[in-house]
């Protein structure tokens, strides 16, 4: 292993430990707190939880594996399985996150009629378009042997096992699968979020009006005061323009160098740096550990659920910290009044 594939494979570790402690911290605050669980993109979060926690413990270790090994791990028929897998969750996610960026967009656009329009059913539907989108194409894979163990990646994921004999449909599957997952999640993600940033922006252009007549009309206000209030405006915008950009952009630096990878690889002419390729299945790993913070453990709800399990179990233990020390001293007493 040269100095470049152990980089990788340190990257690699590093992202199942920030994705499995993360995803699973999501989904402990998720079954803690009834009213994340009410909440429609509960759901989605749910959904995207579930498929980052299972590629962590399922395809991330088993890519490590391959990567020191320079081999497939397992055999023949468990590689295919896993790759099945890897198409399966990478789909469901990207997927889950173009749902939860439309659940924001009717949330901020149509906020008088979004309990109306995106009810728990609703959310039920678009997942259940997820999961059939993405075990189709799973499938068809899997029917066709298009899932093995694939070298510039070393990981059991899509690749044309069969050889030549199957080039031209593994081709207009590939380009097919990727346009349709991947193009068109993009595509919401920047409609939807774009959308949202533009009535964030109205809105907080409104409010910076209103803010400026009232200052206008209370002339002895401080100019600390005034200054205050309008660099809280200004922090606003900024932290609409800053949400909305780490949704996309971690969405395409992290799926767009493999996507980008996959289709250039079909191309026999163009050759891809090994390096590059395991490179890229890391950044589309990292998208896993980032999603819990994008998504979730950033918010204020989930902020003050993770401060009230951990002051709960804080209090717990000082309370079975102070059982003995009372016991203790109550038999002193009793020993000093005897």
């Amino acid at each position: 292993m040269d100095t470049a594939e152990a980089i990788v494979a340190l990257l690699v570790v590093l992202v199942i430990a920030v994705s499995l402690l993360s995803n699973v911290l999501v989904l402990i605050c998720f079954l803690y707190n009834p009213e994340i669980r009410r909440q429609v993109p509960g759901l989605f979060t749910l959904n995207l939880t579930f498929c980052n926690l299972l590629l962590t413990v399922s395809n991330m270790p088993l890519t490590l594996v391959g990567l020191v090994n320079k081999g497939q791990p397992g055999g023949e028929g468990f590689c295919r399985v896993v790759g099945f897998l890897d198409t399966f969750l990478t789909t469901n996610s990207m997927l889950s996150m173009a749902a939860l960026s439309i659940d924001r967009w009717i949330a901020v656009v149509f906020p008088l009629s979004y309990h109306s329009k995106m009810r728990h059913r609703d959310a039920a539907i678009a997942l259940g378009y997820t999961w059939a989108h993405s075990m189709s194409f799973s499938t068809a894979a899997a029917c066709f042997s298009w899932t093995g163990y694939h070298h510039l990646y070393a990981s059991c994921t899509l690749c044309n096992a069969r050889g030549n004999s199957s080039r031209t449909q593994f081709v207009v599957f590939t380009v097919l699968f990727h346009c349709l997952t991947f193009l068109v999640s993009l595509v919401v993600l920047c409609v939807t979020y774009l959308k949202v940033l533009k009535v964030a922006r109205f809105h907080c252009k409104r409010i910076e009006v209103i803010t400026m007549q009232t200052l206008v009309l209370l002339v002895d206000i401080h100019p600390s005061v005034r200054q205050q209030c309008l660099e809280e405006q200004r922090r606003r915008r900024q932290r609409a323009t800053r949400k909305i950009s780490t949704f996309i952009g971690t969405f395409v630096l992290c799926f767009a160098p493999y996507v980008i990878t996959r289709i250039v690889e079909l191309f026999p002419a163009v050759p891809v740096n090994p390096h590059w390729g395991l490179l890229s299945k890391c950044l589309a790993y990292s998208k896993a550990a980032c999603d819990p913070f994008a998504y979730s453990l950033l918010r204020n709800q989930y902020r003050k659920t993770c401060a009230d399990i951990v002051n709960r179990m804080l209090k717990r233990s000082s309370l079975n910290a102070s059982g003995p020390r009372m016991e203790n001293e109550r038999n002193h007493g009793a020993q000093m009044t005897e």
